[in-house]
């Protein structure tokens, strides 16, 4: 095996998003997927390039990982390279030797993977825990929900920052962010959806990913404006997310949030998401 790891150039990340779109399954629900990519997307397709770490073997992709942050990995692998025990070793070789980057600490992987178990077995210790909740769209079709809800376009980009910025205490998702995104590559089968009040208010957005017909679907972020929280619009959005996914062919429409958030996973849980085993980022040995 001669397995490579590089960095993508800037305006070839498509390849990128493609493959880890036909890795998505419903058995191996919480891996890196396309709309992490999307969401990372606001910053631009360079910052995107950057941030990516590629495995190669013969000129096909066969491992992913994204830098999220100054010290995160979040990472997957081809399924036909899961129990790669030499794919997982050089995973571990090339964290240890500083070329994924100088400052990276903490990995997130599949549990089940060889890479997982590599880095069990090199001493790394469990890390944040994480809760993937889920919900199956292939039996029945997803119920309405109280508010007006709408697909975001150009009108509509205005109130729906608007909402991110006060349901996450941030200033810097812009009209101009918004429309960076939505220009990226994984957009083209995502959704940002508004969703109002009685009274026309903006309250609630989420923005949804799509991998492909028959594949899982991701949330990714979801909020609610914070004059309005408390009135059943977070579980109100989610329904809403989870129609618009088995609107676009999805199999399952999933999302992972921090196991500390409670509320969040109660408010996942009111809208029939179902929790999954934990998760826990792996941290390096001191």
């Amino acid at each position: 095996m001669s397995v490579s790891m590089r960095t993508p150039a800037a305006g070839s990340v498509d390849e990128v998003v493609a493959a880890l779109g036909s890795w998505q399954r419903d058995d191996a629900l919480v891996q890196l997927h396309p709309g992490d990519l999307g969401w990372a997307w606001r910053h631009g397709e360079a910052a995107v390039a950057e941030s990516l770490r590629v495995w190669w073997d013969d000129g096909v992709i066969v491992a992913v990982g994204l830098i999220d942050g100054p010290s995160v990995l979040r990472m997957t692998v081809a399924p036909d390279r899961w129990s790669d025990d030499g794919l997982a070793r050089r995973v571990l070789s090339d964290l240890d030797g500083g070329a994924l980057a100088p400052r990276l600490g903490s990995v997130e992987i599949p549990t089940g993977t060889a890479v997982h178990a590599v880095l069990r077995s090199a001493g790394w210790t469990a890390g944040e825990a994480w809760t993937p909740l889920a919900r199956d769209l292939t039996t029945t079709a997803v119920e309405p929900t109280g508010l007006q809800v709408h697909v975001v376009g150009p009108d509509e980009v205005e109130d729906f920052t608007a909402v991110h910025r006060s349901a996450w205490g941030s200033e810097t998702f812009t009209d101009d962010v918004w429309e960076v995104m939505s220009h990226g590559a994984p957009f083209r089968n995502g959704r940002c959806l508004l969703g109002r009040n009685a009274a026309g208010r903006a309250v609630a957005g989420v923005t949804i990913w799509s991998a492909g017909d028959g594949q899982p679907g991701l949330l990714e972020p979801m909020g609610v404006h914070a004059e309005h929280r408390g009135l059943g619009h977070g579980r109100a959005i989610c329904v809403a997310a989870a129609a618009a996914l088995q609107e676009l062919g999805a199999s399952t429409a999933w999302v992972c949030t921090p196991s500390s958030l409670h509320s969040a996973v109660a408010t996942y849980r009111s809208a029939g998401f179902i929790p999954l085993p934990e998760r826990l980022d792996w941290v390096r040995a001191r």
